[in-house]
Order: C-alpha cells, then sequence, then structure tokens
C-alpha cells in the first residue's frame, strides 16, 4: 500500500549540488522517521540521514554534515535530501526510508527504489 519513489539523482562535477525527493503515497504524518541510505556498488548500504517526523530533529553522516540536509514537506507527501559540496565518494545509488507503525507494536519498513547519484572528479 504505502509507495516510496526517489527522484533528482543524476550527473554532477564536484562541487556541485543536487536534490533528491522521495514522494510517499497518502499521508506522511503516521511515519515515524524519514531516513536516506546510499550504497555503492561494491560496499554495503550506508546511513545518510534520518528526521524525525514528530521532532523535527535530524541526524547525519559524519562525512555528509555540513553538506547535506533532509527536510520534509506535509503538503506534497515527500521528504528532499539537499546535497551540496558534492564529492566524487558521494557516488551511489541514494534509498529513501521510513517506518510505519502497525498492529502488534511493529514498525513496518518501507524503501524506495533508488536513484542514481554520479559526482565526476
Amino acid at each position: 500500500q504505502v509507495q516510496l519513489v526517489e527522484s533528482g539523482g543524476g550527473l554532477v562535477q564536484a562541487g556541485g549540488s543536487l536534490r533528491l525527493s522521495c514522494s510517499i503515497s497518502g499521508s506522511i504524518f503516521r511515519f515515524v522517521t524519514f531516513e536516506w541510505y546510499r550504497q555503492a556498488p561494491e560496499k554495503q548500504r550506508e546511513f545518510v540521514a534520518a528526521l524525525n517526523n514528530a521532532a523535527g530533529t535530524t541526524n547525519y553522516t559524519d562525512t555528509v554534515k555540513g553538506r547535506f540536509t533532509i527536510s520534509k514537506d506535509n503538503s506534497r507527501s515527500s521528504f528532499d535530501l539537499h546535497m551540496n559540496n558534492l564529492k566524487p565518494e558521494d557516488k551511489a545509488v541514494y534509498y529513501c526510508h521510513t517506518q510505519e507503525p502497525g498492529s502488534w507494536n511493529m514498525l513496518y519498513d518501507y524503501w524506495g527504489q533508488g536513484t542514481q547519484v554520479t559526482v565526476s572528479s
């Protein structure tokens, strides 16, 4: 029922910027957190950024602090990752992720299909 769709990936030169967007079907008020992960083909998927829906607090991995910003838009049922001063090491497939409360005190995880970010040297 819940579908996440990423957009905004592409090719940029080092030092450039991109804005990734994750659209969620339906209202996003129920969701607990909004997160971005990334994965290079030869590497493990890693955490990038998170936004707590209720509190508005954010968390970032050290390598992107000061360069990336996560935000949400309730009216558009989406959340974004603004990426500035991109570096070649930022090249990866970026995935958006959210958690939805469910029955039995469970959290359901939803992932987008991923969007490719390529940063040239």
